[in-house]
Protein backbone atom coordinates (compact mmCIF):
# COMPACT_ATOMS: atom_id res chain seq x y z
CA UNK A 1 0.00 0.00 0.00
CA UNK A 2 1.39 3.42 -0.93
CA UNK A 3 1.61 6.45 1.33
CA UNK A 4 -1.28 8.26 -0.30
CA UNK A 5 -3.89 9.28 2.26
CA UNK A 6 -7.33 7.76 1.98
CA UNK A 7 -10.00 10.18 0.78
CA UNK A 8 -12.48 10.69 3.66
CA UNK A 9 -16.03 9.54 3.14
CA UNK A 10 -18.83 12.11 3.37
CA UNK A 11 -19.96 12.67 6.93
CA UNK A 12 -23.58 12.45 8.01
CA UNK A 13 -25.02 15.88 8.74
CA UNK A 14 -27.90 18.30 8.26
CA UNK A 15 -27.81 18.22 4.47
CA UNK A 16 -31.14 19.92 3.97
CA UNK A 17 -30.38 22.65 6.47
CA UNK A 18 -26.91 23.40 5.08
CA UNK A 19 -28.31 23.51 1.56
CA UNK A 20 -31.13 25.88 2.54
CA UNK A 21 -28.79 28.18 4.45
CA UNK A 22 -26.61 28.60 1.35
CA UNK A 23 -29.58 28.92 -1.01
CA UNK A 24 -31.05 31.63 1.21
CA UNK A 25 -27.73 33.48 1.45
CA UNK A 26 -27.39 33.46 -2.33
CA UNK A 27 -31.01 34.43 -2.98
CA UNK A 28 -31.01 37.34 -0.54
CA UNK A 29 -27.39 38.15 0.16
CA UNK A 30 -28.25 38.20 3.88
CA UNK A 31 -28.39 34.55 4.90
CA UNK A 32 -28.30 33.20 8.47
CA UNK A 33 -24.54 33.06 7.95
CA UNK A 34 -22.13 34.16 5.23
CA UNK A 35 -21.02 31.56 2.73
CA UNK A 36 -18.18 29.64 4.38
CA UNK A 37 -14.67 30.42 3.24
CA UNK A 38 -15.77 33.37 1.12
CA UNK A 39 -17.17 31.03 -1.52
CA UNK A 40 -18.41 32.57 -4.74
CA UNK A 41 -22.23 32.41 -4.95
CA UNK A 42 -23.38 29.68 -7.30
CA UNK A 43 -26.56 27.67 -7.81
CA UNK A 44 -27.19 25.36 -4.86
CA UNK A 45 -27.97 21.88 -6.17
CA UNK A 46 -29.70 19.17 -4.16
CA UNK A 47 -28.17 15.78 -5.01
CA UNK A 48 -30.53 12.82 -4.59
CA UNK A 49 -28.96 9.37 -4.61
CA UNK A 50 -31.16 6.28 -4.94
CA UNK A 51 -30.05 2.92 -3.56
CA UNK A 52 -29.68 1.41 -7.06
CA UNK A 53 -27.08 4.04 -7.99
CA UNK A 54 -29.35 6.51 -9.79
CA UNK A 55 -28.30 10.09 -9.05
CA UNK A 56 -30.36 13.20 -9.79
CA UNK A 57 -29.81 16.85 -9.06
CA UNK A 58 -32.18 19.78 -8.80
CA UNK A 59 -31.79 23.45 -7.84
CA UNK A 60 -32.68 24.07 -4.20
CA UNK A 61 -34.02 27.56 -4.82
CA UNK A 62 -37.60 26.29 -5.24
CA UNK A 63 -37.74 25.61 -1.47
CA UNK A 64 -37.64 29.40 -1.01
CA UNK A 65 -39.97 30.31 -3.87
CA UNK A 66 -42.39 33.21 -3.57
CA UNK A 67 -46.09 32.55 -4.34
CA UNK A 68 -45.80 33.94 -7.88
CA UNK A 69 -43.22 31.21 -8.57
CA UNK A 70 -45.36 28.33 -7.26
CA UNK A 71 -47.09 25.58 -9.18
CA UNK A 72 -50.89 25.96 -9.58
CA UNK A 73 -51.61 23.02 -7.25
CA UNK A 74 -49.89 24.86 -4.38
CA UNK A 75 -52.37 27.72 -4.68
CA UNK A 76 -55.31 25.31 -4.91
CA UNK A 77 -54.10 23.54 -1.77
CA UNK A 78 -53.90 26.75 0.24
CA UNK A 79 -57.41 27.69 -0.86
CA UNK A 80 -58.65 24.66 1.13
CA UNK A 81 -56.90 25.60 4.37
CA UNK A 82 -59.04 26.36 7.41
CA UNK A 83 -58.40 26.93 11.12
CA UNK A 84 -55.06 26.23 12.73
CA UNK A 85 -52.49 24.74 10.33
CA UNK A 86 -49.46 22.46 10.70
CA UNK A 87 -47.08 22.71 7.73
CA UNK A 88 -45.21 19.38 7.89
CA UNK A 89 -41.75 19.36 6.35
CA UNK A 90 -41.86 23.14 6.20
CA UNK A 91 -38.35 23.37 4.70
CA UNK A 92 -37.57 26.99 3.86
CA UNK A 93 -41.00 28.06 5.12
CA UNK A 94 -42.45 29.19 1.79
CA UNK A 95 -45.92 27.81 2.59
CA UNK A 96 -45.93 28.78 6.26
CA UNK A 97 -44.81 32.32 5.49
CA UNK A 98 -47.51 32.83 2.85
CA UNK A 99 -50.20 31.56 5.21
CA UNK A 100 -48.92 33.68 8.07
CA UNK A 101 -48.97 36.79 5.88
CA UNK A 102 -52.61 36.08 5.02
CA UNK A 103 -53.53 35.92 8.72
CA UNK A 104 -53.60 32.14 9.18
CA UNK A 105 -52.42 30.60 12.46
CA UNK A 106 -49.69 28.29 11.12
CA UNK A 107 -46.89 26.23 12.64
CA UNK A 108 -43.91 25.05 10.60
CA UNK A 109 -42.60 21.61 11.55
CA UNK A 110 -39.27 20.16 10.40
CA UNK A 111 -36.52 17.83 11.62
CA UNK A 112 -33.75 19.98 10.13
CA UNK A 113 -32.19 22.58 12.48
CA UNK A 114 -30.89 24.51 9.49
CA UNK A 115 -34.31 24.61 7.85
CA UNK A 116 -35.88 25.91 11.06
CA UNK A 117 -33.15 28.58 11.28
CA UNK A 118 -33.95 29.73 7.74
CA UNK A 119 -37.70 29.80 8.51
CA UNK A 120 -37.11 31.99 11.53
CA UNK A 121 -34.77 34.28 9.61
CA UNK A 122 -37.46 34.70 6.94
CA UNK A 123 -40.00 35.66 9.62
CA UNK A 124 -42.01 32.50 10.31
CA UNK A 125 -43.12 33.10 13.88
CA UNK A 126 -44.12 29.60 15.03
CA UNK A 127 -41.68 26.80 14.23
CA UNK A 128 -41.06 23.42 15.83
CA UNK A 129 -37.94 21.29 15.48
CA UNK A 130 -39.31 17.74 15.88
CA UNK A 131 -40.66 14.68 14.14
CA UNK A 132 -44.40 14.21 13.71
CA UNK A 133 -44.39 11.62 16.52
CA UNK A 134 -42.51 13.93 18.90
CA UNK A 135 -44.79 16.86 18.17
CA UNK A 136 -47.88 14.69 18.74
CA UNK A 137 -46.90 14.54 22.42
CA UNK A 138 -47.02 18.35 22.78
CA UNK A 139 -50.80 18.50 23.12
CA UNK A 140 -51.42 20.96 20.29
CA UNK A 141 -54.46 20.53 18.03
CA UNK A 142 -54.75 21.45 14.36
CA UNK A 143 -57.59 21.82 11.86
CA UNK A 144 -55.47 21.43 8.73
CA UNK A 145 -52.31 19.43 8.07
CA UNK A 146 -50.24 20.18 4.97
CA UNK A 147 -47.86 17.82 3.19
CA UNK A 148 -47.00 19.97 0.18
CA UNK A 149 -43.91 19.97 -2.02
CA UNK A 150 -44.42 16.22 -2.66
CA UNK A 151 -44.24 15.65 1.09
CA UNK A 152 -46.80 12.86 0.91
CA UNK A 153 -43.57 10.90 0.56
CA UNK A 154 -42.93 11.35 4.29
CA UNK A 155 -45.34 8.50 5.03
CA UNK A 156 -42.49 6.29 3.72
CA UNK A 157 -44.43 3.09 2.94
CA UNK A 158 -46.73 0.40 4.32
CA UNK A 159 -44.69 -0.07 7.49
CA UNK A 160 -44.72 3.59 8.49
CA UNK A 161 -48.05 4.90 7.18
CA UNK A 162 -50.26 3.65 10.08
CA UNK A 163 -48.04 5.25 12.74
CA UNK A 164 -47.60 8.48 10.80
CA UNK A 165 -51.36 8.87 10.24
CA UNK A 166 -52.09 7.92 13.86
CA UNK A 167 -49.75 10.68 15.08
CA UNK A 168 -51.59 13.21 12.92
CA UNK A 169 -54.95 11.95 14.21
CA UNK A 170 -53.66 12.48 17.77
CA UNK A 171 -53.05 16.15 16.94
CA UNK A 172 -56.25 16.62 14.96
CA UNK A 173 -59.21 18.74 15.97
CA UNK A 174 -62.65 17.31 15.15
CA UNK A 175 -63.26 17.29 11.40
CA UNK A 176 -59.59 18.02 10.61
CA UNK A 177 -58.29 17.58 7.10
CA UNK A 178 -54.95 16.57 5.63
CA UNK A 179 -53.99 18.03 2.25
CA UNK A 180 -51.10 16.18 0.64
CA UNK A 181 -49.23 16.63 -2.63
CA UNK A 182 -48.20 13.37 -4.27
CA UNK A 183 -46.96 12.07 -7.62
CA UNK A 184 -48.12 8.95 -9.47
CA UNK A 185 -44.85 7.25 -10.49
CA UNK A 186 -46.26 4.70 -12.90
CA UNK A 187 -46.72 6.74 -16.07
CA UNK A 188 -43.03 6.43 -16.96
CA UNK A 189 -41.60 4.08 -19.55
CA UNK A 190 -38.00 4.77 -18.51
CA UNK A 191 -36.47 1.31 -17.95
CA UNK A 192 -34.37 2.62 -15.06
CA UNK A 193 -37.53 3.53 -13.13
CA UNK A 194 -39.69 0.66 -14.34
CA UNK A 195 -36.98 -1.79 -13.32
CA UNK A 196 -36.75 -0.21 -9.88
CA UNK A 197 -40.53 -0.49 -9.43
CA UNK A 198 -40.31 -4.17 -10.29
CA UNK A 199 -37.41 -4.69 -7.90
CA UNK A 200 -39.40 -3.05 -5.11
CA UNK A 201 -42.41 -5.26 -5.70
CA UNK A 202 -40.22 -8.36 -5.66
CA UNK A 203 -39.09 -7.27 -2.16
CA UNK A 204 -42.64 -6.77 -0.92
CA UNK A 205 -42.44 -2.98 -1.13
CA UNK A 206 -44.68 -0.57 -3.01
CA UNK A 207 -43.27 0.11 -6.46
CA UNK A 208 -42.52 3.77 -5.77
CA UNK A 209 -41.09 3.28 -2.27
CA UNK A 210 -37.75 4.97 -2.76
CA UNK A 211 -34.66 4.32 -0.69
CA UNK A 212 -32.68 7.57 -0.84
CA UNK A 213 -30.04 9.72 0.68
CA UNK A 214 -29.35 13.40 0.07
CA UNK A 215 -25.92 14.86 -0.59
CA UNK A 216 -24.63 18.42 -0.38
CA UNK A 217 -20.98 19.40 -0.57
CA UNK A 218 -19.10 17.11 1.86
CA UNK A 219 -22.08 15.84 3.87
CA UNK A 220 -24.77 13.21 3.41
CA UNK A 221 -27.90 12.00 5.15
CA UNK A 222 -28.47 8.47 6.33
CA UNK A 223 -30.52 6.33 3.95
CA UNK A 224 -34.28 6.82 4.32
CA UNK A 225 -37.54 5.73 2.68
CA UNK A 226 -39.64 8.19 0.69
CA UNK A 227 -42.89 7.10 -0.93
CA UNK A 228 -44.10 8.06 -4.39
CA UNK A 229 -47.45 6.34 -4.82
CA UNK A 230 -50.60 6.22 -6.92
CA UNK A 231 -53.96 7.38 -5.60
CA UNK A 232 -55.13 3.75 -5.39
CA UNK A 233 -52.08 2.86 -3.31
CA UNK A 234 -52.75 5.83 -1.03
CA UNK A 235 -56.34 4.68 -0.62
CA UNK A 236 -55.04 1.29 0.53
CA UNK A 237 -52.63 2.87 3.01
CA UNK A 238 -55.39 4.98 4.54
CA UNK A 239 -57.76 2.03 4.95
CA UNK A 240 -58.06 0.99 8.61
CA UNK A 241 -56.86 4.37 9.92
CA UNK A 242 -58.94 7.25 11.31
CA UNK A 243 -58.63 9.08 7.99
CA UNK A 244 -60.76 8.87 4.83
CA UNK A 245 -59.66 9.88 1.33
CA UNK A 246 -62.40 12.37 0.46
CA UNK A 247 -61.07 14.23 -2.59
CA UNK A 248 -58.41 13.94 -5.29
CA UNK A 249 -57.39 16.87 -7.49
CA UNK A 250 -55.38 15.46 -10.40
CA UNK A 251 -55.61 18.40 -12.78
CA UNK A 252 -51.80 18.55 -12.99
CA UNK A 253 -51.05 14.88 -13.64
CA UNK A 254 -48.91 13.03 -12.70
CA UNK A 255 -49.08 15.31 -9.64
CA UNK A 256 -52.16 15.27 -7.44
CA UNK A 257 -53.58 16.77 -4.28
CA UNK A 258 -55.19 14.26 -1.96
CA UNK A 259 -57.53 15.47 0.79
CA UNK A 260 -58.00 13.19 3.78
CA UNK A 261 -60.65 13.91 6.40
CA UNK A 262 -60.60 12.71 9.99
CA UNK A 263 -63.34 10.18 10.73
CA UNK A 264 -65.46 10.61 13.83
Amino acid sequence: MDNQQLVPRPRVGDVFGEMLRDAYAIRTGIGPRPLAGGRVPRPVIEIIEREDGLINGAPADHYLAEPDEWQPHDHRALAQVRGRVLDIGTGGGRIALALQESGVDVTGLDVSPGAIAVCRRRGVRDTVLATVDEHARDGRRYDTFLLLGNNLGLIEGRHRAPGFLAALAEMAAPGARLIAHGTDPYGTTDPVHVGYHELNRSRGRLGGQLRLRLRYREITTDWFDYLVCSVDELRGLVEGTRWRLTDVDDADRPYYLATLTLDG
